[in-house]
């Protein structure tokens, strides 16, 4: 019997209906064999029982494509009639995940000439004469313009923007759900970053602030740096600041569980991409000096035709002037992977200081499992199926709702800092552990935090610039 190796997770659940001679044994067998392949039994659903045998739901999480057909074939060799297999996950998202709500009544004629014609043009007329009236009259104070090109689409490469528009509506409901904004995919089919900001500052008119996604190193640092240039609303490229956020307020957690200082830690970064950019530099801003970061020529350093982006975290990395992975890793306390399953060697992550803090955050597949690493690795990964998942849906939600309640004109170093320190923060000492080093999205708290911090931010560094911000507890921006 052929068992595939991998993690099973729940983006593989799936229901096989079989069928099979009926016997009071027939369920546990069907659990035997499905058990063997490696994948897990989550539900069994006897459907109906005939003369001609017994049929039975059998869901079940599994590690990939592949995994799901090694479980059908085993059912077929032990006796079964696979008759059907659902994938829960396309089932999901059949027809999209996402819709238009409106806010108001239109169920007589008098809402018809309120919310359209006549009554509109009288709001049209006075946002002509006074622009910062649409924040209040429009939903532009509370939306969000989730724009890529597809040239990064999570871990997967350059699917495209179709392919990407099942990702940016994910990130829409985790706006609605977790920070009470409204989030519109701006998938472009653009194939320049020129093409790309002129595209998105077309379209700002109608959004309080721009969140960038799943847009390829290097071309999103000249994007989202041209767009803030150009535009008086926060441009965030969550794949690199908000990540980066949320790794920094793990750090400061595994810190604080494992009795380290910033300052003292020895850090290696293993992908030098969007994402470890970010978290490269936020690493070196908060003081970790002993830094040493890996792409896919080896150490990083200012080789002829390196981008210039590499060339300055080059010029403040590896003051030992270490020249292999292994060097690096030997005694370190800090890993931190943005790059693939295989980047790095398991057993090299073993010759760390004891305690190491491990954060394997490729995704689907972490560079590696924590049954990989010692019993006393911190560890945390990306995955929401895992303990201390680094995502950056803790941080976005929340930023996005205290910028645009303060309406913020920009995204600053400080508001960034004050999401760190606010999730961090969220886990409480007695919380703290191996495995609860941030808090979970799930919390909402975390996101009024965040929110909040944000928000506070933004208006000490531009005071008597904002409003009172709605649903901020009456909290002065």
């Amino acid at each position: 019997m052929e068992v595939v190796p991998g993690q099973p997770g729940a983006s593989y659940t799936v229901t096989v209906r079989a069928t099979a001679a009926p016997s009071p044994s027939l369920l546990p067998r069907l659990g035997q064999v499905v058990s063997a392949t490696g994948a897990v039994v989550v539900g069994m659903d006897l459907v109906e029982v005939t003369t001609a045998g017994a049929t039975v739901d059998l869901t079940l999480q599994a590690s990939s494509e592949e995994h799901v057909g090694a479980v059908t074939a085993a059912l077929d060799a032990n006796g079964c009639r696979v008759r059907h297999v659902s994938d829960r996950t396309f089932l999901y998202h059949l027809g999209g995940k996402i819709e238009v709500t409106p806010r108001v009544a239109m169920r007589t004629r008098q809402d018809l000439s309120l919310a359209y014609t006549p009554g509109v043009g009288r709001v049209a007329s006075a946002i002509a004469k006074r622009p910062s009236d649409a924040w209040s009259l429009t939903a532009k104070g509370t939306s969000v313009a989730i724009a890529t090109d597809g040239t990064a689409v999570l871990g997967l490469g350059p699917l495209g923007p179709l392919a990407a528009l099942p990702v940016m509506e994910g990130k829409a409901i985790l706006f609605k759900h977790f920070g009470g904004l409204n989030a519109y995919p701006i998938c472009l089919d653009t194939h320049s970053p020129e093409a790309l900001v002129e595209a998105v500052a077309a379209i700002a008119p109608g959004f309080g602030g721009i969140n960038l996604e799943d847009i390829a190193a290097p071309n999103c640092f000249e994007v989202e740096a041209e767009l803030q240039r150009r535009l008086d609303i926060p441009v965030f490229h969550d794949d690199q600041h908000g990540t980066a956020v949320v790794v920094m307020a793990a750090v400061a957690n595994a810190c604080r569980l494992t009795g380290r200082k910033l300052s003292e830690l020895r850090a290696v970064l293993v992908g030098c991409g969007a994402a470890g950019t970010a978290v490269a530099n936020s690493l070196l801003d908060a003081g970790v000096d002993d830094l040493t970061v890996f792409d896919l020529d080896g150490v990083l350093e200012d080789r002829p035709g390196t981008p210039a982006h590499h060339a300055r975290i080059a010029a403040r990395c590896n003051p030992r002037g270490l020249g292999t992975m292994a060097e690096a890793l030997l005694g370190a306390d800090l890993f931190v992977g943005t790059s693939r399953r295989g980047s790095v060697d398991p057993q090299l992550l073993r010759r760390m200081a004891p305690q190491p803090i491990v954060f394997a955050l490729a995704n689907p597949e972490p560079e590696v499992f924590g049954e990989e690493l010692g019993e006393d690795a911190v560890i945390a990964t990306g995955r929401s199926d895992l303990p201390n998942q680094i995502n950056n849906s803790l941080c976005f939600p929340g930023f996005f709702k205290g910028a645009l309640a303060a309406k913020a004109t920009g995204v600053t170093l400080a508001m960034k800092q004050a999401a760190t320190a606010a999730i961090s923060a969220a886990v409480s000492e007695e919380e703290l552990s191996v495995g609860v080093i941030v808090p979970s999205m799930f919390q909402p708290r975390v996101h009024e935090e965040v929110a909040a911090a944000v928000a506070t931010a933004w208006q000490r560094e531009h005071p008597g610039e904002g409003t009172a911000a709605p649903g901020l507890g009456g909290l002065v921006v």
